[in-house]
């Protein structure tokens, strides 16, 4: 079973990153993470109502959607990813500048 198929038999796991990227972006103050973050909560009500047959009454077993889906899914949490790490790197560097300058005084 591929990490793919997971999110759609166990759709609640679509809140793990709704939830990581979610509390990274209110942290950073970063945007992407943040829609990155929406985008995850959505398709896990999205893929729960998917699964309970809300929106696909017949078969559903070709799903042509997440071939959308996913791709989008992954160029958001990239995006959102290497945002965060490059605003956690620059923080972090503003801080350890700051205390060389408290250090020599």
């Amino acid at each position: 079973m591929s990490v793919l198929s997971l999110l759609v038999e166990y759709p609640w796991l679509a809140l793990l990153p709704a939830i990581l990227l979610g509390v990274a972006g209110h942290r950073l103050r970063r945007t992407s993470a943040r829609i990155a973050a929406v985008a995850w909560l959505l398709y896990a009500v999205y893929e729960l109502a998917m699964r309970l047959k809300l929106i696909c009454h017949g078969e559903c077993d070709i799903r042509v959607d997440l071939l959308l889906i996913y791709p989008l899914l992954l160029a958001l949490t990239v995006v959102a990813v290497l945002d965060c790490a490059l605003a956690a790197r620059r923080a972090r560097r503003a801080s350890d500048g700051v205390d060389q300058t408290r250090g020599a005084e």
